[in-house]
Order: C-alpha cells, then sequence, then structure tokens
C-alpha cells in the first residue's frame, strides 16, 4: 500500500471511534472544523515553495548536537520533512515511510532530516518508536518553521480539545504557545534553492517520499 493508503485506512478506524483512539463524533467533527478552518484561511498560501531560498537554519539533534543547513548541504541535496510531533499517529506513518525511501534518497547523494516543535526527549521518542535512522531536530519555539511560513496557532476549541486527550504540547514541545507547524516536505539544492514544496493544512494527507525522487534527480543535473 501507498503512504496515503495506509493513512486512510488509519484515519477510517480513527474517525469510526475504534480502540485505543475511541474518538466520539463530537470529537471528530472539532478536529474537522479546526482542518476545514485553516485550509479556509489561505495559511497555506504564505508557505514556501519552489524556487524560494530556503532560510539558513541552525538546530539540535536528540542528543543535543548543533546541526546546520549549511554543512547539511554542503553534502549535497537535502531532504527536510516538518512534521507535529511523536503524539501523531500520522506523523509516525509518515516517518516510518521515508525510512523505507531512506536509501533512495541516499543513493541520489541526499541527507534527510525531519524536524518538529517537540523536546529532544520526544524526538528520541520518535527514533525508537519508528526505528530511524536519519536525524530529528528540535525546532523549539517553531522559529524555523516560522521561516518556511508553516506555523499555526491552534485555536481555543482545539486547545481544549486536546486537553481532554492529555495531548498537552506545551509539554511535549517545552513552549507554551500551542503552535504547530503544518505538515510539510521540501527538496533543497546544495545552492539553498526549493526544488520541490508539498504543505498540505490537512495533515491527514501526505505526499508519497517518492514523489521527491524526481527532484533529487535534477538537483544532481544541476550540481554536475
Amino acid at each position: 500500500m501507498s503512504l496515503q493508503e495506509k493513512l486512510d485506512a488509519f484515519k477510517t478506524d480513527f474517525e469510526a471511534g475504534k480502540p485505543p483512539y475511541n474518538m466520539t463524533r463530537a470529537m471528530i467533527e472539532t478536529m474537522h472544523r479546526a482542518t476545514a478552518e485553516l485550509i479556509a484561511s489561505g495559511a497555506v498560501q504564505r508557505a514556501l515553495k519552489a524556487g524560494d531560498k530556503m532560510p539558513a537554519f541552525t538546530l539540535s539533534d536528540t542528543e543535543g548536537n548543533k546541526v546546520s543547513s549549511a554543512n547539511l548541504l554542503a553534502k549535497g541535496p537535502l531532504v527536510i520533512s516538518f512534521y507535529r510531533g511523536v503524539w501523531c499517529p500520522y506523523c509516525n506513518m509518515e516517518l516510518r515511510a521515508l525510512q523505507e525511501a531512506l536509501p533512495q534518497f541516499e543513493a541520489l547523494g541526499a541527507t534527510l532530516v525531519a524536524i518538529s516543535p517537540q523536546s529532544a526527549a520526544n524526538s528520541r521518542k520518535s527514533v525508537r518508536q519508528n526505528n530511524l535512522a536519519f536525524p530529528i531536530l528540535s525546532d523549539v519555539h517553531n522559529d524555523v518553521a516560522t521561516a518556511f511560513g508553516l506555523r499555526f496557532a491552534l485555536p481555543d476549541y482545539l486547545v481544549d480539545l486536546y486537553k481532554s486527550l492529555k495531548n498537552d504540547l506545551p509539554a511535549f514541545n517545552g513552549d507554551p504557545s500551542w503552535t504547530l507547524p503544518m505538515p510539510a516536505r521540501y527538496v533543497i539544492g546544495q545552492d539553498g534553492t526549493i526544488l520541490y514544496a508539498e504543505v498540505n493544512p490537512d495533515y491527514t494527507r501526505r505526499p508519497e517520499p517518492e514523489d521527491m525522487l524526481p527532484a533529487l534527480r535534477r538537483a544532481n543535473i544541476k550540481a554536475a
């Protein structure tokens, strides 16, 4: 099955109220409302697109080591996945799909990193839970997500729902703001130009890892 087919199958069970989540119809409708409002806000239009320059960044990995975009790009093209956190089942499924595709990225000389606002401890949990062999970087306060145009604030009614579900984002992220990045996938050429961009305000929709391969091949041709 494709990544999206897996996500759709999970969503069907999740929205049907099946264990272990046991969601009610009212909860699901609240989530749908928040997604619809984010889509209607036009926030995705403010996100960086193919042809834009990537903002430089330096973030910490799960062990506290500083990782800079300049050093990553010095090795070759860069694949970046922005995700919400280890608490998001859709994100975990995407991370596992990216792990499966990692050999294809590396064969094209690319480095893959994932970025989330969560703490290093929760990023380590992401690595363990999903058996990842690529770095997860902590974007404290969503500063890098803001530079990419991805950061948004959760509406109060969704905050209330998350609190009722014990989904405490300030605790996960070490940040009181109740903000998240829209899930996004980027391919960056070695000159810092964005060659591929896929941003979706509907967190249940994710591109296939293989969708980035043409952009990575173009990056190699350009570099040559």
